[in-house]
């Protein structure tokens, strides 16, 4: 077909000017050829679309930053956005713990995990779709987290900690909790309340999740988060244990997210002292203990 054989040609061969286009997560392939022809680097966004087909490359095409010419053809452009991304986009969830972040950077990026350690801030690497240079070091990975978590935090959400008698970094802290004890934007307010309401009164927290964070890997399960805590587990010597020691751990166990930093910056008040998460995910609130054991015997036996 000649204009098939004309429409994957250069627009401008003789161009020495590049660009950077970016191809956003989950795009699809008719908008990035509508982008590349409206960008001046294709001719014809359905020959670019006939060529992705024909290659078998749609699912090929990484999400990031290419720096592409009008010199190109169709096929190089292809190939281009299959291998040449200048940024990475990597993707960190709320509730993980900096080896896990860690993982994911050396899964993405190549960053050595214990060099992202040695300057990982547990509870400040905001969980985020980041963009990072494809040259990353960890360092810079850090800083970027980092400086994410500074600009997320508002002057009034830092308010609203400190109106619960919190310096910012027991916020974090305890939002760390509230984001691996929490399974919802509504029961972490009322969460965070419960375990603000324990405080106060010098109550042990009793919470699974600082003990999960200081057992560690779990080799047999292969997850940083331990599934069942046992009552041997309770026994356990640590400040990040919960149970044995009242108030909260050293630190933060997790990246918690803004529903959870806001959830402590604004809890929900009740007269509640105990919570359980039920197996179908539904939580159940107590203001006595004997109340949580008609629960615990209602819910979880």
């Amino acid at each position: 077909m000649l204009w098939f054989r004309d429409a994957i040609e250069p627009v401008n061969p003789q161009s020495t000017e590049s660009k950077m286009f970016v191809v956003a997560r989950g795009e699809g392939v008719r908008s990035i050829s509508a982008r590349l022809q409206s960008e001046g680097l294709i001719r014809e966004p359905l020959a670019f679309f006939l060529v992705v087909k024909k290659e078998d490359a749609e699912k090929k095409i990484q999400a990031g930053d290419f720096r592409l010419r009008p010199s190109m053809s169709v096929y190089e452009i292809l190939n281009e956005l299959q291998h040449g991304s200048v940024d990475v986009w990597v993707t960190t969830l709320e509730g993980w713990r900096v080896e896990e972040v860690a993982l994911k950077l050396a899964q993405e990026l190549s960053i050595p995990e214990q060099e992202f350690l040695k300057v990982a801030e547990e509870g400040y690497m905001f969980p985020d779709t980041y963009l990072f240079p494809r040259e990353a070091t960890a360092s810079m990975a850090a800083s970027i987290m980092r400086n994410n978590f500074d600009s997320k935090v508002t002057p009034e959400i830092k308010s609203g900690i400190a109106a619960q008698g919190l310096t910012l970094a027991q916020g974090v802290t305890l939002a760390s909790i509230v984001e691996r004890e929490g399974r919802s934007a509504e029961d972490r307010p009322v969460i965070a309340g419960i375990l603000l309401n324990r405080m106060k009164i010098g109550q042990a927290l009793e919470t699974d999740a600082t003990i999960q964070y200081v057992l560690g890997y779990q080799s047999t399960e292969k997850t940083w988060w331990k599934k069942s805590i046992f009552n041997t587990d309770k026994e356990l010597d640590s400040r990040y244990n919960t149970y044995k020691y009242a108030g909260l751990p050293p630190g933060p166990i997790a990246s918690p997210g803004i529903q959870s930093i806001k959830a402590v910056a604004s809890p929900t008040p009740s007269n509640y002292m105990f919570y359980i998460h039920a197996p179908d995910g539904s939580v159940h609130y107590a203001k006595t203990y004997d109340e949580h054991l008609e629960n615990v015997n209602a819910y979880l036996r």
